[in-house]
Formats: C-alpha cells, sequence, structure tokens
C-alpha cells in the first residue's frame, strides 16, 4: 500500500526516488516475504509469489504513477536484445569467470542436466533479472546519469552498488562474491545502455547467473 501510493503523496523528486528504492530494497534484502509465503513442502520457496507481485506492483507505480521512460521493460526479448545481451555476457565472462575462479568462489562442476540449466535460465530471466534490471539498470542507472551528467559514473555507481547488496550471498559480508557481482554489474549495464532496454540486460544477466549455477554449484 505504501509503494502504491507513493507519489500521490510525494513529489517526483530524486530525494523521494532514492527512497522509494531504498524501501523496496529494505523489503528484498531483510526477507520480509519468507515468513509471510510460508511453504507445506520443505525445498518449495513459496516467498517468490511475493518477489513476483512485488515487482508488479513496482513496475505499475514507476511507469504508470511516476511515468518513467526509457526502461524496455518487458518479459520478452526482441532479436536485437538477444544479441546485444548474448555478446556482453560473453564479454562477462571473459573478465569474470577467472576472477571467481581465482577467488575461489564455489567448486567447479558440470553435474547440472541440460534441461535444468534451461530451466534456470528462463527463471532467472523472468524472475531475478527482470526485477533487479529494472531497479539497477532501469531506474537507478537512468537516475544517476540524470543527477550527475555522467555516464560512466552512473555506470560504475550501479555496478558498486549491485555488488553491495550481494554481500550476504552464502555469509555476510561476502566481499569476494560481491566483487564478481559488481564485475558482472558493469557488463549488465553496458548491454543496458547499448540497447536502451533492460531486457538486453536481462539475457546478460540470466545467461551469467545459469552458467554460474551450472559450473559453481
Amino acid at each position: 500500500m505504501v509503494l502504491s501510493l507513493w507519489y500521490r503523496v510525494l513529489p517526483h523528486a530524486p530525494w523521494a526516488d532514492g527512497a522509494f528504492l531504498a524501501l523496496v530494497a529494505a523489503v528484498v534484502l531483510r526477507n520480509y516475504l519468507g515468513p509471510i509465503y510460508t511453504s507445506p513442502v520443505a525445498g518449495l520457496h513459496l516467498e517468490i509469489l511475493g518477489h513476483l507481485a512485488l515487482i508488479h506492483v513496482c513496475a505499475m507505480v514507476m511507469l504508470v504513477e511516476r511515468r518513467v521512460s526509457g526502461t524496455g521493460f518487458g518479459f520478452l526479448p526482441s532479436w536485437a536484445d538477444w544479441k546485444i545481451g548474448l555478446r556482453y555476457f560473453l564479454y562477462c565472462i571473459v573478465a569474470a569467470v577467472p576472477l571467481a575462479w581465482a577467488m575461489q568462489l564455489g567448486h567447479f562442476s558440470l553435474a547440472m542436466p541440460l534441461w535444468k540449466v534451461g530451466l534456470t535460465f528462463f527463471g532467472m530471466l523472468w524472475v531475478v533479472a527482470l526485477s533487479e534490471e529494472f531497479f539497477f539498470r532501469g531506474l537507478l542507472q537512468q537516475w544517476m546519469a540524470q543527477w550527475t551528467g555522467s555516464a560512466p559514473l552512473a555506470l560504475a555507481g550501479t555496478a558498486i552498488l549491485f555488488g553491495l547488496v550481494h554481500l550476504g550471498f552464502r555469509g555476510f559480508p561476502n566481499w569476494r562474491f560481491a566483487l564478481v557481482a559488481a564485475v558482472a554489474g558493469v557488463f549488465y549495464g553496458l548491454a543496458y545502455n547499448e540497447a536502451k532496454s533492460i531486457r538486453a540486460s536481462m539475457v546478460t544477466h540470466a545467461l551469467v547467473v545459469s552458467l554460474w549455477r551450472a559450473l559453481f554449484p
């Protein structure tokens, strides 16, 4: 309710935009949805339903009420989005995989079957990548570029923040994983900048995470 009424009460101003993103981040990072969406079956994570509802509410607020343009929000990447996303995925692999390997993040394995990799990719594309790319690249990176007047500064700042929100991965503070996530965030941001659409960065993001899940379980 608070998010839905945010811009009915507050102005369209940078401080209100930043506070909106901070509130959404607090809900996600504090795992507020977990205790609400309890599961009757072990291993079945129903909090994904709350995550999807949060994405829908925030997207509606930003696109309809706040009238943010230039995000390229959508579920189906175009052929151009696929090509750009795949290209930056390959660039990211060259930079991030050796870094992850050198920092001993996980153990190398080829145990995940191909069908599971495919399901992981589409799950990541339409849930994790969609939400994170909408907030980090479609909103935050675009706003930071407007606030600072510098696209490179916005790219770097957003990537750093993207890395910091991953500090809690497999134990807090996981600085090694946060560093790799920040490096990956640079390539997600570059894909967004070239395509002017989060659907390209969604492709890069989903491919990177799927490869990570497949090779470093």
